[in-house]
């Protein structure tokens, strides 16, 4: 369907083969099962600068991240029950911290663990699968030239609400869960932040390749949210969704690494529904020799 080019939706920062293309490679971030004498319990949390040292230690990290994840649950709840249409900055904020404190699990095996541990279980679950996801991605990035970060076109997403309007017509349409299409537009660009082609030509917010398009578009516009979304749905129903997730996320991007970072993702939405607005306003990161590089957000 789609090729990367740039996936910095994911924090990667690499070529990615979506949709009919291909990609490389496997990396497993292996963590335990949590323990609930360990579990801390959560407090309250200012929304964080976005620069906010991340802790290194895992008992200091489990409690930083229980503080936020409340926070950001709690404005979730406030800003999607509101009238407002647009995400509150302390969402936005705490979002960041929230996808930075699982970039930093996500680069150590042992700091996730240690975290992961003294967590109470359903967090755990949600700190393994968003660490495993966002390592995996990690795993198939490579660095980028500052020549090439200038390159790389950027703009505000669609509102939350009515992206997940679109994916929920396409779930009832195709018969597709909207949280595996969720978890892949998020993976590609998030949400449509990043609007460049990808290195192989892949187009639009779910990142099609122009024969697959063709193939699956249905006549729209592959730039278009809503019709790039049902030709996403389009596509994984013939090639093996609902029955076979793994088979059908495999065809469209040829790498098992991604097939896991997606349905880990699609899992945690499933979990909680409050993850796809918490996904939403996670931020496009980019690697550069010197380590990540953010651009997008506060």
């Amino acid at each position: 369907m789609r090729l990367i080019r740039v996936l910095p939706a994911v924090t990667l920062t690499v070529s990615l083969a979506g949709c009919g293309g291909t990609a490389a490679g496997s990396a497993v971030l292996e963590l335990p099962s949590p323990s609930a004498t360990q579990a801390v319990t959560p407090v309250p949390a200012a929304a964080p600068d976005p620069e906010a040292r991340i802790p290194a230690d895992p008992a200091k990290l489990a409690v930083a991240l229980q503080k936020t994840t409340a926070a950001l649950r709690k404005g979730i709840d406030e800003w999607t029950k509101g009238g407002q249409e647009q995400p509150p900055p302390d969402v936005v904020l705490l979002a960041l911290h929230q996808q930075r404190v699982y970039r930093a699990m996500a680069r150590s095996t042992s700091l996730a663990q240690g975290v992961v541990r003294r967590l109470p279980k359903p967090l755990a679950a949600e700190a393994r699968d968003n660490a495993t996801a966002v390592g995996k991605l990690l795993a198939m990035a490579h660095p980028i030239t500052a020549a090439q970060r200038k390159k790389i076109r950027l703009s505000e997403p669609q509102p939350a609400k009515r992206l997940r309007g679109y994916l929920l017509q396409a779930d009832r349409r195709f018969g597709v869960d909207w949280e595996v299409l969720a978890a892949i537009m998020l993976v590609e660009t998030r949400f449509g932040r990043v609007r460049s082609a990808s290195s192989t030509g892949a187009q639009g917010p779910m990142q099609f390749m122009p024969g697959t398009w063709r193939q699956y578009g249905m006549g729209g516009d592959v730039h278009d949210a809503r019709d790039a979304v049902l030709a996403a749905a389009n596509y994984l129903k013939a090639t093996g969704a609902p029955r076979d997730y793994r088979r059908a996320v495999f065809a469209y991007n040829h790498d098992t690494r991604y097939v896991d970072a997606v349905l880990a993702h699609a899992r945690q939405i499933k979990r909680d529904p409050r993850s796809f607005y918490a996904y939403y306003n996670w931020q496009v990161f980019v690697l550069s020799a010197k380590g990540d590089v953010r651009l997008t957000g506060p």
